[in-house]
């Protein structure tokens, strides 16, 4: 199936991340769900890039997030989108599957505050930060917004004590309530 045959495909994919891992650069993972794609699609795409991991050690973490269809192409065809149960058992599963990555984001900026609160109890380890600009999710209508002090507070109403880190997760900062 292809949601975005300009894009190259799964191949091209994997063989930009190889080169750039060769080279010294570390990427992330993302995996769009719940559009057109089934079950057996999820796992390959996993496969894939768990396989890739264990060959480079390049991705730095893992990012899921749900296919937003409003003001999209594929609208028509899929007129709903995933819900928070679909997301939190995404992020259980990654965690298990992915057993060679370190870090899984909760993208709370995709899912909403208080399912990326839930997800650091379902895996996620990481619950991304501010954001300064981001245009996909902002074309399909969909804007979530918070500052580094309600992130902070997002972090610790979870149970957990927020830390600024760097993109190669090395840790600046804590900040305890």
């Amino acid at each position: 199936m292809r949601v975005a045959p300009k894009k190259g495909g799964p191949r091209k994919w994997l063989e930009v991340h190889r080169a750039a891992h060769r080279i010294g650069f570390k990427t992330t993972a993302t995996l769009m769900y719940g559009h057109l794609e089934q079950p057996e699609d999820v796992l390959e795409h996993l496969e894939h890039i768990r396989d890739l991991q264990d060959e480079t050690g390049g991705f730095t973490a893992f990012i899921p997030w749900s296919f937003k269809p409003n003001r999209t192409p594929l609208e028509k065809r899929v007129p709903y989108g995933s819900t928070a149960n679909d997301y939190l058992r995404m992020i259980a599963f990654s965690r298990v599957y992915l057993d060679n990555f370190v870090h899984v984001q909760a993208s709370w900026f995709s899912e909403g505050k208080k399912t990326g609160q839930a997800a650091l109890h379902f895996g996620a380890d990481d619950f991304g930060g501010t954001i300064f600009e981001e245009n996909v999710h902002l074309a399909t209508g969909h804007r979530v917004k918070a500052t580094v002090e309600e992130t902070k507070t997002l972090i610790r109403e979870a149970g957990f004590v927020p830390a600024q880190r760097t993109t190669l997760y090395d840790i600046l900062g804590e900040f305890p309530g």
